[in-house]
């Protein structure tokens, strides 16, 4: 569980779901939400929202302090001859402060491997955006053979950084429960977080965050908050109210 004084994070991925104005009614109201919030306004949650490209600026514009924004995607390089690329100094400069990277769905669709996704952490690193690192174990093993594919998920994806210390958040999201109905057992996810911030601690990493994803909605943190910092949702968050229900869950933990 987050440390005390240490909010539950909560980040939201949009993906391709929503064109853009949806996308700035969603986030319309997920602000309206989360300035009244007490979790929110209390410092016991923080959100962030990841949007299309192409609403970056305008979702932040309206998220403006109840919520960071981040990109989906971000490119290995700075500059350069790289068609349809958006760089790490490009997302500075429209306010994004974290950035996706690893996704299952990025490798498995666009065939990103295991070194393009460390040269894009360490883009993300460079350019002062904490990266949002994905991981999961392809099929449902034990808790501890999880853990240790994660584990090295991690690792590989860090080749590229000088600082150990670096922080970063790890997105756990198993790639079996990604689009189900339901999210993973709580005590597998409980036991594959615990030994995952072990292995975070171990490394020097004691400052990065372990968020679940997965078909993580509401009525999970209050089964979880013990093991994780926080979640990292998806389509159970379209609904802004569900989102609050959410933050509710959090005040009632506190």
């Amino acid at each position: 569980m987050p440390a005390a004084g240490h909010p539950i994070t909560l980040g939201i991925s949009l993906k391709m779901y929503f064109d853009h104005e949806r996308t700035l009614s969603w986030c319309r109201g997920v602000a309206e939400i989360a300035r009244a919030h007490d979790a929110v306004r209390s410092g016991r949650a923080t959100l962030f929202a990841m949007p299309s490209f192409v609403s970056i600026s305008d979702a932040r514009d309206i998220l403006n302090g109840a919520a960071e924004v981040g990109a989906q995607d971000i490119a290995a390089d700075d500059a350069g001859a790289f068609t349809g690329e958006v760089s790490g100094p490009q997302l500075v400069q429209v306010g994004c402060r974290y950035a996706e990277i690893g996704h299952a769905e990025r490798r498995t669709l666009f065939g990103e491997t295991d070194d393009l996704v460390a040269r894009k952490l360490a883009a993300a690193v460079r350019n002062g955006i904490t990266p949002v690192l994905c991981i999961g174990e392809e099929q449902q093993l034990t808790p501890a053979a999880a853990a240790e594919a994660c584990a090295e998920q991690i690792a590989s994806a860090s080749a590229r950084l000088d600082d150990s210390a670096t922080r970063m958040i790890v997105a756990y999201e198993p790639q079996w429960a990604i689009g189900q109905a339901e999210p993973a057992p709580t005590d597998y996810v409980r036991e594959v977080a615990q030994r995952l911030r072990g292995t975070l601690d171990a490394s020097g990493r004691e400052s990065s965050s372990i968020l679940y994803g997965g078909s993580a909605g509401p009525g999970l943190i209050t089964e979880i908050a013990d093991s994780v910092d926080g979640l990292f949702l998806g389509r159970f968050a379209h609904d802004p109210h569900a989102l609050e229900q959410i933050l509710d869950e959090v005040d009632a933990l506190a």
